[in-house]
């Protein structure tokens, strides 16, 4: 059963919304990559609360092969009827599996500090099937070796972590992730899609 989503608190300035996936058919991957990239993106950034999103596919490490990144400005946005009434992946349903939606408190962090440049790339930790007490232990050690990274609570939704780390870099490192603790997921992503905001939705017919 899903969680209650959280109340608004008025000093937010961003919701960090993550969905991760695999993809089970080839012959239709680079068509449903450019659905998502494109009108989906597009569609989801024109409803109440979606600020931004970028997409990303896995280069090295464990985790799903593909994971969306969008901010939001409220929890409110998978309440509102243009949400409820047109989301879900429609002909690709059938494709997706290892499908997981967490909401994270970004706390003051801006949006922009969720872009990734085209030759950059994003660091993941997550702590699926872990306990809060198991993951916030792999998370000291793991500051150790990432002191940049952004470690944001799971607030919502399916809560598959009850954290994930972020850490955004603006160049290719080719490095694979290594002396990852028990009981975490760690890996490289690379962007399939450029930053998206709002803005950039509206403008687009």
């Amino acid at each position: 059963m899903i969680a209650p989503l959280p109340v608004l608190r008025e000093e937010a300035m961003a919701f960090v919304y993550v969905v991760r996936c695999a993809f089970t058919e080839p012959a239709r991957e680079a068509a449903w990559n450019a659905w998502y990239s494109g009108p989906k993106i597009m569609q989801m950034l024109r409803k109440p609360h979606f600020r931004t999103c970028q997409r990303f596919k896995r280069a090295a490490g464990r985790g799903r092969d593909y994971l969306a990144l969008w901010t939001l400005q409220s929890p409110d946005a998978f309440r509102t009827e243009q949400y409820t009434a047109d989301w879900g992946f429609f002909e690709w349903a059938p494709y997706i599996t290892d499908w997981s939606r967490d909401l994270c408190d970004g706390e003051d962090t801006p949006e922009e500090a969720f872009a990734v440049p085209e030759h950059g790339e994003l660091t993941i930790v997550s702590f699926d099937g872990s306990s809060a007490e198991k993951a916030a232990g792999a998370r000291a050690d793991l500051s150790k070796s990432h002191p940049d990274m952004m470690w944001l609570p799971v607030i919502g939704l399916d809560r598959h972590t009850p954290l994930i780390g972020l850490q955004v870099a603006q160049m290719l490192s080719a490095v694979e992730p290594a002396n990852v603790p028990d009981g975490a997921q760690h890996a490289l992503y690379r962007p399939i899609s450029r930053f998206t905001t709002t803005d950039a939705a509206a403008d687009k017919p």
